[in-house]
């Protein structure tokens, strides 16, 4: 059986590429990511040594990786911003801008149990349509400055 050579530095920046797309807001906490990092590198090796196929060892050091990094709430806001503001902001915004309110929106992410795979509930529905309403009303009392 061939081996992949996966080391530590390989899943830290799988994991920083990952974190820096989805979850900006944890970008800064280096301990995370190179915890996260180093289980899954073990978990790679600790399943190769075991006799799993080198696909089988990837899906389980992803599994470690990702572990609660599926749904984001940046992502979250970045698609409401994108599909129902783009009157107001231009390409370039929309990120900076979803990072500038993420925290004051977390009261209404706060009403859900967000899961790794919330996205694909019907309360997802709700949060998108909450989301929408509550950056429209911070829009209007704010403005996009």
């Amino acid at each position: 059986m061939k081996k992949e050579q996966k080391d530590y530095s390989y899943y830290q920046l799988k994991l920083q590429e990952h974190i820096e797309a989805s979850f900006p807001e944890k970008l800064d906490d280096s301990k995370f990511i190179s915890q996260r990092a180093r289980w899954a590198a073990n978990a790679y090796e600790g399943a190769f040594r075991s006799g799993n196929h080198v696909n089988k060892c990837d899906e389980i050091a992803d599994y470690i990786l990702y572990e609660g990094l599926h749904f984001s709430k940046f992502t979250t806001l970045f698609e409401v911003l994108t599909y129902e503001f783009t009157d107001l902001l231009f390409d370039f915004e929309f990120r900076d801008f979803a990072l500038k309110i993420l925290p004051t929106c977390e009261e209404v992410f706060g009403k859900y149990e967000l899961t790794d795979d919330f996205a694909y509930t019907n309360d997802y529905d709700l949060l998108y349509s909450e989301l929408t309403g509550f950056i429209s009303i911070w829009i209007e009392q704010h403005g996009i400055q």
